[in-house]
């Protein structure tokens, strides 16, 4: 079973910056594919960004020059950097795993950009 933790949500201001982290635990953290989901109230959840086990990066055209998505392979840990933050990016952030086991979700965090 893989395990997916996330921390780092929270509340700030619009135009601030955030990091939310995933820390994983059973599967080989560097052979998966790891992405950022997130879900607003009322809506679906929807992609945020993903880094591939080779290091490449893809981004939701909403959050591209804004986030930034990141690996340590050491520390079994995904990162997404979230900068200018907008009121629009407050949602419930999800980790996600895609592994040779199947895919699996973190139970999220919530980041609140407040006007």
């Amino acid at each position: 079973q893989v395990q997916l933790v996330e921390s780092g949500g929270g509340l700030v201001q619009a135009g601030g910056s955030l990091r939310v982290s995933c820390v994983a635990s059973g599967s080989t953290f560097s052979n998966n594919n790891m992405a950022w989901y997130r879900q607003a109230p009322g809506k679906q959840r929807e992609f945020v960004a993903l880094i591939s086990s080779g290091g490449r990066t893809t981004y939701a055209d909403s959050v591209k020059g804004r986030f930034t998505i990141s690996r340590d392979n050491t520390k079994n840990t995904v990162y997404l950097q979230m900068n200018s933050l907008k009121p629009e990016d407050t949602a419930v952030y999800y980790c996600n795993a895609n592994t040779w086991r199947g895919v699996f979700w973190g139970q999220g965090t919530q980041v609140t950009v407040s006007s």
